[in-house]
């Protein structure tokens, strides 16, 4: 059956791959499943075809046979879940892997979209100089943490997982505020992920999509 995914008709990230059609595109390419991106305006991100398939108007979806999901995490789990590549065969580690999965999403990702939306809709305000230090620095204490756990390991738990699959992908949101540099140890492991040939096909996929939609008319 013909995987389908969705994506950005003209994504707002730049072609720089923090889109999250991004993580579903590079779980695809680690366990080698071919696939199809319908790509989505925003105006039809709101419209009742693309809300059956996404009740909260956004993007990724994905459509395999008659199972529809949407959610980035539910995605990434369900590829790594049905096939292999992504998570270990031992049941503890397997336990570890998704744990990680959750511990990106859930606890590592928020601080730093706090940070990426105070930068984007809050600069203006006559209290965001005050604010800015303070969602810094709740980025820096989780960047701490993950450092300290992460220590001199190549990835997070053995061999490369699901878990760092999605951590690699939040943290890469961080490049541009330069709070990732203060860990030497986090800046090689984004690299090392970003490193691999499966990332580097879905970043470049979603790179050719991004061009394509600025391409001037004829």
């Amino acid at each position: 059956m013909t995987i389908t995914i969705t994506a950005f008709e003209r994504s707002p990230d730049g072609g720089r791959g923090l889109a999250r059609d991004t993580r579903v595109r590079w779980a695809l390419e680690e366990v080698g499943l071919p696939y199809e991106v319908r790509f989505v305006s925003f105006r039809a991100m709101k419209e009742p075809a693309h809300l059956a398939l996404h009740p909260f108007g956004q993007i990724p979806t994905y459509e395999e046979g008659d199972l529809a999901l949407f959610e980035t995490g539910a995605i990434v789990f369900h590829i790594a879940h049905r096939h292999a590549g992504l998570l270990p065969d031992d049941a503890n580690a397997r336990a570890r892997a998704i744990t990680w999965m959750f511990a990106a999403l859930n606890t590592v990702e928020p601080p730093i979209l706090e940070l990426a939306n105070a930068r984007l809709l809050e600069s203006d305000k006559s209290w965001f100089e005050e604010r800015l230090p303070l969602v810094e620095d709740r980025v820096r204490n989780r960047l701490k943490q993950l450092s300290a756990r992460l220590g001199d390991a190549e990835w997070l738990d053995g061999a490369f997982s699901v878990g760092d699959l999605m951590m690699v992908s939040v943290l890469l949101r961080l490049k541009p505020s330069g709070l990732l540099n203060e860990f030497p140890n986090l800046v090689a492991y984004v690299a090392r992920g970003e490193a691999r040939p499966a990332y580097e096909r879905a970043f470049d996929a979603q790179l050719a999509a991004y061009r394509a939609s600025h391409r001037p008319a004829d």
